[in-house]
């Protein structure tokens, strides 16, 4: 992409609150915890060390695959989630929204060599906040994390608006499944992970602080939207479609 087409997001520099990242330690603010995904070990290890260069961001844990991003991802409940989006045995895609739901609050941005754009398209439909491609500049995915952590979209202008015409008919170019899961609130993903822990209403409600009526309510949209008709069910779905870890 051209200087001439960077969007606004690219142009502009990083900001929270009116201070640069550099500001961070002076105004007390946490870093950026961010995890990665990256099945090459150089490419981690000169992610690591340029990540770590910034006074506003920390790099909290290495993964090679699905198991160890899980894992990690769990453990450490990073803020950002760099993912790139083909690893050595398969896409990233396909445990996505895990990672999503297992790290309760993290945003994801695929950082990636691959172009084309029905696969960026797919990344933002189930879950992801932005997209640095592997040829742009540490500037750009220095201002990426920082716009993604705090809640904006980040996207080159290029792929914008194929993105928003997916955003607005999400199930267009999904399997079934996919377009079921795809129609899950981040609300209802936490439900199917606390069902996936064998919870039952009540302790679902306690441990996301909600009445067990609205507890009881998720359960039924969840029910909906995937077909299933009964808790078992539902967690025989989750398993199968990797939307909870299997159980030990």
């Amino acid at each position: 992409m051209s200087s001439n087409t960077k969007s606004r997001a690219e142009a502009d520099p990083p900001t929270v609150s009116g201070a640069s990242p550099a500001s961070f330690s002076l105004l007390g603010m946490p870093p950026i915890k961010v995890l990665l995904v990256e099945d090459h070990v150089i490419v981690r290890a000169g992610l690591r060390m340029l990540l770590d260069s910034q006074p506003n961001i920390t790099v909290v844990g290495e993964a090679a695959n699905r198991e160890e991003a899980l894992a990690l991802a769990t453990r450490e409940q990073p803020h950002i989630i760099l993912l790139d989006l083909m690893l050595q045995t398969e896409s990233s895609l396909s445990f996505l929204p895990d990672l999503i739901t297992c790290s309760g609050r993290a945003r994801v941005i695929m950082f990636t060599g691959v172009t084309e754009p029905e696969m960026h398209r797919r990344a933002v439909s189930l879950g992801a906040m932005g997209i640095v491609l592997k040829d742009q500049s540490a500037s750009v995915l220095f201002k990426a994390i920082d716009r993604v952590h705090a809640g904006e979209i980040w996207i080159e202008r290029s792929l914008m608006a194929s993105v928003l015409a997916q955003l607005a008919n999400p199930t267009a170019n999904l399997d079934p499944e996919a377009a079921k899961i795809a129609l899950l609130t981040p609300r209802e993903r936490e439900v199917i992970g606390l069902i996936g822990e064998g919870l039952k209403n009540k302790g679902i409600a306690e441990r996301l602080f909600i009445t067990e009526t609205t507890a009881r309510n998720h359960l039924a949209s969840i029910f909906a939207k995937l077909g299933v008709v009964d808790r078992l069910e539902l967690a025989l779905y989750a398993y199968r479609h990797h939307l909870v870890p299997p159980p030990r």
